[in-house]
């Protein structure tokens, strides 16, 4: 987003402070360094009077942190060494640090090995610049075109040296060429110079208690050699040092921990020069995490649908959500509370995990894909639907904390478990283990918890009567029997009306029949079937009392479909809700048909939890109700808002309707691929698409969708369920 401040200085502003926002700038030709140059404006652009305080940074390092609070507009500089074909530049947002902004950006290459010398004991490090003085010079700073490479030499305006210029009659030509930052001409042609004393000096401000690189460059413009010592907070750095007549020279300091810089030159002979002057800041760089990690966390980013935005390195500059880093290494990946189904083969190539948190991401089946990380001490995947152990846990010889509650794990716990040789906590609470726990686990320095199985110790106690404590009770009949009828009064009433008492006889006796048929029908298949909803323990049972009053007893319509009304219904919490009332008369609902339909729907939706799918909230099954509760999207469908009245429609950009069928293709997606039993849905169309406040998409209407099992992923159906919509090729 762009914006202009009161000063017309243009400038760029980032009101999202949520990751990074970065400048990818390419650098491909480009044989050593460059010089890196922002400039960020405030001028108080918003009208808040709000200056901004954020960080910035270059690749993996943080160069500084951009304060517009006491400077503004603020200057950054820095000398980076090349080794990709594309630098990033980013602005790091601090919390209440306001809305980062910049106003220009620059990128200039830097003579081959420049600023380069007497940084051996400092390898892989950037500079930023803090002084660059043009000695002995006060009428201005000087660039491009004068400095080729559009370095900024700032005037000597602190100083009222005496000073010696291109107008003073230099007797010889310089050739700078022979130094490697090629310094330019116009700069060296100018020296501060000691007038009557024998020392000069200049004391320099620090910003902070740092390594510094220090640069003095030296020509000899004047008809002398003078000869000095040169010392730098006191300490002789180069004793003699001699300026020769027409030669240009540098000398390349490097200080480890200071936080002033005092510049001194003592005379022996003649009169001390000093013709330039550049101090960097050394900064590190640190080492980017390993392109296997980074591939590997992007290919999980993806599988999880959501927009993590994890770009660049994991580590640096800062790390990622759900990251933690040890140095450049991937410590700790923590995703809980998403839609993950499955541990990829991927994560078994993230070799330096300690911590892995999965807990409650729709895991199922047996635990794979994790025996390669052998640094792995804490394992949380409590909370899913795992059914096996797997044998890969007894890789894990680093394992420490193994958390597996609230599982469907079943059977035996493995042998294998109990020679992992740093296990302190073993928690398997409410699952479906039985049988003798292995004696290898039965130590002191372990924690094993149990509590919530079938049957499950360390003692040989047999577990054979689990299976007489069935968790769902036989659902109860009930049986209408004949009373034995009077034969005097059925003598009177044959006598009285032979051909009406036999008629009243039949029909009585059928409707009976009938009654009792029903009934026995209701029982058998209704409470088995609420009974098994109640157990899913996936969405909330309502009442028809809670029913009526939410939706004001069903005052608003909101929608009707195939399968009935949509009612808008506000819960006893404030959440907003769609209610969807079958169509379906009491007695056609008594039928097992009918029946089976509400109850597959609600099965399925139970265990459909995706961000572009519309979540069932729950349900209510009474005897003369089969209602459904789902999420409520304020933003209507989208056919609302493509051929809706003028007063429904919101007009739809191209990067809208863009990000609409990104969505909605991530929900089919997830019904076809990722959902288990696979799901086709079937009746795809933009009624069937709705929208949130924030106009993100969400598919509906996949309750009566064809389901697929893996053995049947490959097979073709032509039976089609639902309106006259889209059906998708398969």
């Amino acid at each position: 987003m762009e914006g202009t401040s009161s000063s017309n200085a243009p400038l760029r502003f980032f009101p999202d402070s949520r990751g990074r926002k970065c400048y990818k700038l390419p650098v491909k030709n480009v044989s050593s360094s460059v010089l890196v140059r922002a400039q960020f404006v405030y001028k108080n652009y918003d009208r808040l009077g709000k200056p901004p305080v954020f960080s910035v940074s270059l690749g993996t390092a943080i160069t500084s942190t951009v304060n517009l609070t006491t400077n503004d507009p603020w200057t950054e500089e820095v000398v980076w060494p090349v080794s990709k074909d594309t630098l990033t530049f980013c602005l790091l947002a601090i919390p209440n640090g306001g809305t980062p902004v910049i106003s220009s950006l620059k990128v200039r290459p830097l003579p081959p090995g420049a600023y380069q010398n007497n940084l051996g004991d400092f390898p892989n490090k950037s500079l930023r610049k803090i002084y660059r003085v043009n000695s002995g010079y006060v009428n201005g700073s000087l660039r491009y075109p004068l400095d080729p490479y559009d370095r900024i030499w700032d005037a000597d305006e602190d100083y009222t040296p005496f000073h010696v210029s291109t107008g003073f009659n230099v007797l010889f030509s310089l050739n700078s060429s022979s130094l490697s930052e090629d310094p330019p001409v116009p700069v060296l042609q100018t020296a501060r110079v000691l007038a009557r004393k024998d020392v000069l000096t200049y004391n320099l401000l620090l910003d902070t208690l740092a390594d510094y690189y220090i640069i003095l460059y030296f020509a000899g413009i004047l008809p002398v050699s003078p000869t000095f010592d040169v010392l730098i907070n006191g300490n002789v750095i180069q004793s003699s040092y001699n300026v020769r007549l027409s030669e240009a020279s540098a000398l390349y300091i490097t200080q480890k921990g200071i936080k002033c810089l005092n510049i001194t030159l003592k005379s022996i002979s003649f009169n001390p020069q000093i013709n330039a002057i550049e101090v960097y800041e050394i900064l590190d760089i640190p080492v980017e995490a390993s392109t296997t990690t980074v591939s590997a966390l992007q290919v999980i980013q993806q599988s999880t649908g959501l927009d993590l935005r994890w770009e660049d390195d994991p580590c640096s500059p800062n790390q990622w959500e759900h990251i933690g880093c040890e140095g450049s290494f991937v410590t700790s990946l923590e995703l809980s509370d998403i839609n993950l189904r499955s541990i990829s083969p991927t994560f078994g190539d993230l070799l330096d995990l300690k911590t892995l948190d999965l807990h409650n991401t729709s895991l199922a089946g047996e635990i794979q894909n994790l025996g390669s990380l052998q640094h792995l001490e804490k394992l949380n995947l409590s909370y899913n639907q795992l059914t096996a152990f797997g044998t890969e846990l007894e890789d894990l010889v680093g394992l420490k904390y193994l958390d597996l509650q609230n599982n469907s794990l079943e059977g035996i716990v493995p042998d294998g478990l109990g020679e992992l040789p740093n296990l302190h906590l073993l928690n398997l609470e409410n699952n479906k283990l039985q049988g003798t726990l292995p004696q290898s686990l039965n130590r002191e320095s372990l924690e094993v918890r149990t509590t919530g199985n079938l049957c499950l110790s360390f003692s040989t106690l047999s577990c054979n009567d689990v299976s007489s404590n069935p968790s769902i009770q036989t659902p109860q009949v009930t049986i209408f029997t004949k009373k034995k009828p009077n034969k005097a009064n059925h003598m009177a009433i044959i006598l009285g009306a032979i051909g009406g008492a036999l008629l009243a006889l039949l029909l009585i006796s059928l409707l009976i029949f009938l009654y009792i048929r029903k009934e026995r029908t209701e029982v058998s298949c209704t409470d088995r079937t609420a009974c098994q909803m109640r157990n899913w323990n996936a969405a909330r049972i309502f009442s028809y009392k809670e029913i009526k009053s939410a939706t004001n007893n069903f005052k608003e319509v909101i929608g009707r479909g195939s399968f009935g009304s949509v009612y808008l219904g506000k819960l006893s919490d404030g959440k907003l809700v769609a209610v969807k009332v079958s169509l379906i008369k009491f007695w056609s609902s008594r039928l097992p048909h009918y029946f089976h339909i509400l109850w597959c729907q609600v099965h399925l939706l139970s265990k459909i939890r995706h961000q572009n799918l519309v979540c069932l909230e729950g349900y209510c099954h009474e005897s003369k109700q089969q209602i459904l509760v789902y999420e409520y999207l304020p933003g209507g469908s989208l056919a609302d808002h493509l051929y809706g009245q003028n007063s429904q429609k919101v007009s739809l950009s191209w990067v809208r309707r863009l990000k609409i069928a990104v969505d909605a293709a991530k929900g089919l997606d997830y019904l076809h691929n990722g959902s288990d039993p696979r799901i086709i849905h079937r009746d795809v169309k933009c009624s069937n698409i709705l929208l949130d406040k924030e106009m993100n998409a969400k598919v509906c209407d996949f309750g009566l969708s064809k389901q697929v099992v893996q053995a049947d992923a490959t097979h073709v159906t032509t039976v089609v369920k639902g309106t006259a919509g889209y059906l998708d090729p398969e």
